[in-house]
């Protein structure tokens, strides 16, 4: 009954009868069918209480929203909330029988490392026997069946549905990355959650949040909103992390390489090939590379532990992990060495450089490949392109998504942040795989490429149609052509 599914939302006022049955819950009014709930969400684009009549006439019996219509239609009830984006997520939760009750679901935060972390605890318990869930921006998984993600964080009421599915088919545990947007638009609302993870933060999705400190609020959310049965787990190390905690009734741990933490680990090597850590004075190998790795597994680790698992089993366990798609994908071939990295942001860009400067001998070139997504964030751009040609000997800036934005003004805006000087060893080749191509002819055997910006993605998205595009193909196609001439 609509007033079951009304459980522990906060109502305004309601209007009808509050006893009748409810087929679906609906926001999209395209979806709308009879008997069904419709939610009047307020969006960044579009906003649901301009299609309230609209859903009536195909069907709807019932109308959530945060403020009533004028006229109130005969035969129909409405239920006025405070905030409908809250209100639907945990309908949601109460229409599906309320599975992440059911099911130990932990949520990854941060700029950085989000996915790589959800992907890393999932690999985990699956390998520990466990039915496990992941719900990623490469994927959504339900043990080992690949469910296709849109969105890093899907809507809520698919998040409900997927959690369903997780529990009807024994799943015991679900990791999930919480993107800023999911948690300011309560994408997660009406999520039980055993705990949640935050990496780190960084410049990113300015274009969204306006300011920094805005940025910072939203993913502060997520713990501000832990029950005091789930645990707080923090990147100690990230000047930010603090904040998270501030005001969380959730169990409070932390990790880190450099400052003491409750997980704690020291790099004794960081090669091309791998990555040994000291943790609690055992020796690891992981097949992971990089500084930010280290911060990764250290994450994943803790939550393991705070799950219930010995940490003996955990790390030796996560020392034959890959870690997930388009993280830091190594390609060899001819001797020449590509990486392929969905870095997009400042920070992630940074980190992948050094780390590859920091296993270099030195002698070879460093060749970076780069570009920079359309109707996002534009201040992140000129940055990113600065990072690339210090920290490379060469930088080809390129396309990325360019979406409904025109390639040459987002790479326009990726020159202001390059000096007369560096100009000389950039190049500026609009067509993707084009400037790929150029960075493999450019490099000789010993030579790394990083190419930068898209990872695990199969596509390229151009005045708002998506062309199949793999970086990692494209770079075995052209050093495959290379080692036949």
């Amino acid at each position: 009954m609509l007033k079951d599914i009304l459980y522990r939302v906060s109502l305004t006022s309601t209007t009808g009868d509050m006893d009748q049955g409810v087929k679906d819950i609906v926001f999209d009014s395209r979806k709308v069918s009879e008997g069904c709930v419709f939610v009047a969400v307020p969006g960044t684009q579009v906003d649901g209480h301009d299609y309230i009549e609209k859903a009536i006439g195909l069907g709807a019996n019932a109308i959530v929203c945060e403020k009533l219509p004028e006229q109130l239609r005969d035969g129909i009830t409405y239920v006025e909330v405070v905030n409908s984006a809250r209100a639907l997520g945990i309908m949601a939760g109460n229409f599906y029988n309320n599975p992440s009750e059911k099911i130990k679901v932990v949520a990854i935060t941060g700029t950085n490392g989000k996915t790589t972390t959800a992907t890393l605890l999932h690999q985990l318990f699956m390998a520990m026997g466990y039915s496990t869930g992941l719900l990623s921006t490469v994927e959504n998984k339900i043990n080992e069946t690949v469910i296709p993600a849109t969105h890093t964080t899907p809507d809520s009421v698919s998040v409900q549905v997927l959690l369903r599915q997780m529990v009807d088919e024994g799943c015991t545990h679900c990791f999930m990355e919480a993107s800023s947007h999911a948690i300011v638009q309560e994408r997660i609302a009406g999520l039980n959650l055993a705990g949640a993870v935050f990496t780190n933060i960084s410049h990113d999705h300015l274009d969204y949040h306006g300011t920094f400190d805005e940025y910072i609020r939203a993913k502060k959310k997520l713990f501000d909103d832990l029950p005091k049965d789930a645990f707080a787990l923090i990147n100690g190390d990230d000047k930010r992390g603090a904040v998270m905690l501030q005001n969380t009734k959730a169990a409070k741990y932390n990790f880190a390489l450099k400052s003491p933490a409750d997980y704690k680990a020291k790099i004794i090597s960081n090669t091309l090939e791998g990555l040994e850590l000291d943790i609690n004075g055992k020796l690891i190998w992981f097949r992971m590379i990089g500084a930010f790795n280290a911060y990764n597994l250290l994450g994943v680790l803790g939550v393991a532990v705070l799950l219930g698992e010995e940490e003996d089993e955990v790390l030796r366990e996560l020392s034959g992990i890959r870690g997930a798609k388009g993280r830091f994908d190594r390609i060899s071939i001819a001797g020449i060495t590509a990486i392929v990295d969905y870095a997009h942001t400042p920070d992630a860009l940074d980190n992948v450089l050094k780390t590859i400067n920091g296993v270099r001998t030195g002698v070879e070139q460093l060749i970076t490949v780069i570009g920079c997504g359309g109707n996002r964030d534009k201040t992140k751009r000129p940055v990113m392109a600065k990072i690339a040609v210090q920290e490379s000997d060469k930088a080809i800036l390129t396309s990325d998504n360019p979406r409904f934005e025109v390639p040459e003004e987002i790479i326009k805006d990726m020159q202001a942040g390059i000096g007369p000087t560096e100009m000389r060893k950039t190049l500026t080749i609009v067509d993707r795989r084009e400037a790929i191509k150029t960075a493999c002819m450019l490099s000789q055997k010993g030579d790394i490429i990083l190419v930068a910006g898209k990872g695990h993605e199969d596509y390229q998205e151009i005045q708002g149609v998506k062309h199949h595009f793999d970086d990692a193909e494209v770079v075995i196609e052209f050093l495959q052509q290379m080692t036949q001439n």
